[in-house]
């Protein structure tokens, strides 16, 4: 058996009408969400899957240095493959292995899960992420809304100013009471130009926050700031989490080192696929720190993370972020329906954990005819525009990257 095509398709779905979100120091515009389905297809006819990076980038990754070096090999022989490229390259391969392993695993007729080490659980915990740029009381009303849902977590993303942010925790922690877990993704606090957040602002906000008992404060301060983070974290308002913004090994080991979060995170499409996520957890492990999935693709995104997730138990791997998006009366963000279709069957979910296929592969079929209903747009597909300094920058499909000038 051996690989002759390797394809990455990239799509987008143009949004009925700009989502404009005005936020506290600018306004965020949504224009698209772009995703990428990358195939490889064997002289057998056989092919596997993977959720890829939604930018331009990697896919000429794929096509000009990636399917060269897979084309022509037998796709058994994957693990002693051994690919060298610059670092964003490396990144990339991984996410195209995990098409590999699911074409192997398919051959093989079994669960992708048993060729990463065997499943040790059939289910894992969803937190629905959700809230996006709202007035308190928006928050509050969509936080009961994805709990209705059957969500044992909701996640949301702060940009209010500090007076309200506080109100907004509080009038979430109303309408859940302490059966649904909140996660609170700062990631604008240091996004906002001259009204990013000092750490004083910050450390007072934690503080009040607390109160409430969240499950964790995402990325409050900026992600490379290591000793900031535990300073924080040593004072023990509150649980801290980050990750998707590391770049290597090296970032997680120091994140580690410094003792400067209580989850670790990571997105297995940008950040290393499966075998930097194996390497994150065992690190999590062994320091008694809990990992939470960073998966805000389409639903194949959060299928390939749960693959790998259940290899590990509850108790180091625990959580995987289900993006929430709106359309046919669901509560959520904004539409982008190419996150449903892409799987011709969604998966089950029971009590807000998700059933992890136990089928060939990773366990589900492709819709491919979502590479031809949504063409791809090319460009950004949202756009920061800051008060102070007047400034606009734009955001790729890339999250492990925190700005691409635009």
């Amino acid at each position: 058996m051996k690989i002759t095509k390797v394809d990455a398709f990239l799509m987008s779905f143009p949004m009925p009408e700009p989502v404009v979100l005005p936020f506290y120091g600018g306004v965020r515009t949504i224009l698209k969400r772009d995703a990428m389905l990358i195939k490889i297809v064997t002289d057998t006819g056989l092919a596997g899957y993977a959720p890829g990076p939604a930018h331009e980038r990697a896919a000429r990754e794929i096509k000009d240095v990636i399917g060269p070096f897979l084309e022509g090999r037998d796709p058994r022989d994957w693990q002693s493959f051994s690919f060298r490229g610059n670092p964003d390259i490396s990144k990339t391969y991984h996410a195209a292995e995990i098409a590999l392993i699911d074409l192997v695993a398919r051959y093989e007729g079994c669960p992708l899960s048993e060729l990463l080490g065997g499943r040790k659980r059939s289910s894992i915990k969803l937190y629905g992420s959700a809230g996006m740029y709202m007035s308190p009381e928006k928050y509050a009303e969509e936080a009961a809304a994805i709990a209705g849902m059957g969500f044992p977590g909701y996640k949301m993303r702060p940009a209010s100013g500090p007076e309200d942010d506080l109100r907004t925790v509080e009038l979430m922690h109303k309408a859940v009471g302490n059966t649904t877990a909140i996660m609170i993704d700062a990631h604008t606090w240091w996004r906002m130009g001259d009204k990013s957040y000092s750490p004083e602002t910050i450390t007072s906000l934690a503080r009040e926050i607390a109160a409430y008992n969240p499950e964790w404060l995402e990325e409050p301060l900026p992600p490379e700031d290591h000793q900031a983070y535990h300073q924080l974290r040593s004072k023990g308002y509150i649980k801290l989490a980050s990750g998707e913004h590391e770049q290597d090994l090296e970032g997680f080991k120091n994140l580690v080192e410094n003792k400067a979060v209580d989850y670790l995170q990571m997105d297995v499409c940008c950040q290393g696929g499966f075998e930097m996520g194996s390497k994150i957890f065992k690190m999590a492990e062994n320091s008694g720190l809990r990992f939470a999935f960073h998966s805000w693709g389409t639903l194949l995104e959060v299928i390939a993370a749960a693959q790998i997730g259940i290899c590990w138990p509850e108790n180091v791997v625990e959580w995987l972020e289900y993006p929430c998006y709106s359309g046919k009366g669901k509560p959520g963000m904004y539409p982008f329906p190419l996150s449903d279709e892409i799987l011709k069957e969604k998966p089950e979910i029971i009590n807000g954990c998700m059933k992890v296929p136990d089928t060939p592969g990773l366990g589900i079929e492709i819709n491919e005819e979502v590479i031809n209903k949504y063409p791809f747009i090319k460009g950004p597909w949202s756009f920061f525009k800051l008060e102070s300094p007047a400034e606009t920058v734009a955001v790729t499909g890339d999250h492990s990257v925190k700005w691409i000038e635009g």
